[in-house]
């Protein structure tokens, strides 16, 4: 699978519309009963309005979900994929079948509070560590079969993505290094056993750890929940020699002491994991 840095608009359109397969299927089962009380042939023109400040974020959802109901709809941005917009603005017009439009209203509603929650909340992050060296990180805390979507909004929002999964970049926890023997040891074998992977990163606990992991080579340090003292003799003690990204325990309220400790990236769960949705609505006007 590709990273989402190699994606083309033509593979985050392909991405969108199996999204939206999955939860067309799941939402209109064999056919949607309120929707056709509706004549079909019935045009009708909807807003979409944000009713708070928000960074848009899942456009090509949105429309996949309307175009899959309705082809020959038309779809007006008045806000671009990526900018922010106010309460009660409207951000997107359509124009096509009223039976269709109502078909995809709920489906398009739901990538669009979701993916622009994310982005939203990923942005507020990136503006309280602004003027640091610090970039913000993803996970792989996501909804199950939504995390290239949920990716997607991180970068849509100013943050940068980690691994995609399991099988594209190696991150050594303290689980993998009780297991395989220690740093030294889990480290050699990377060497032989993955040379494929986008990055290998080793989870570290302790300064001796990162000391440990500095000896062996180490490239990439994951410094897991250390106070800020103990994170500015980090950065102290790694000289610039491997890349220090802070995990566990971030917050609005810890994000901008942790970024000025001078690491390079801090990884946050919460972007993806506890996201409060933009609240959207969609209003109709017969044609």
């Amino acid at each position: 699978m590709k990273h989402l840095s190699d994606f083309t608009a033509e593979d985050l359109a392909a991405l969108a519309r199996a999204d939206v397969a999955r939860a067309l299927a799941e939402d209109v089962g064999t056919g949607d009963l309120t929707a056709a009380l509706v004549d079909n042939g019935r045009t009708a023109r909807a807003r979409i309005l944000a009713r708070e400040p928000a960074v848009i974020c899942g456009g090509p959802w949105v429309e996949a979900a309307v175009l899959a109901c309705d082809a020959q709809a038309r779809l007006h941005w008045h806000v671009a994929e990526g900018q922010r917009c106010g309460a009660d603005q409207v951000v997107l017009e359509i124009e096509g079948r009223a039976q269709s439009l109502l078909t995809a209203e709920r489906t398009a509603l739901n990538f669009l509070q979701l993916l622009s929650a994310v982005a939203t909340k990923t942005g507020a992050f990136v503006e309280a560590v602004a003027g640091t060296r610090a970039a913000i990180v993803d996970t792989r805390k996501t909804l199950p079969g939504l995390r290239l979507a949920q990716k997607y909004a991180v970068k849509t929002g100013g943050g940068v993505n980690h691994r995609i999964g399991l099988y594209d970049a190696v991150l050594i926890k303290e689980n993998h290094i009780a297991a395989a023997g220690g740093v030294a040891a889990v480290l050699q074998k990377v060497q032989t056993d993955a040379p494929e992977a986008m990055f290998v990163e080793i989870e570290v606990e302790t300064l001796p750890q990162l000391e440990e992991a500095l000896r062996c080579g180490a490239t990439m340090i994951l410094l897991d929940n250390m106070d800020l003292p103990t994170l500015r003799e980090a950065v102290r003690l790694n000289a610039g020699r491997a890349i220090l990204e802070i995990s566990g325990g971030v917050s609005f309220q810890t994000v901008r002491g942790l970024a000025e400790t001078g690491v390079d990236r801090i990884s946050i769960g919460a972007l993806t994991k506890d996201v409060k949705a933009i609240d959207f609505s969609m209003r109709f006007d017969a044609l």
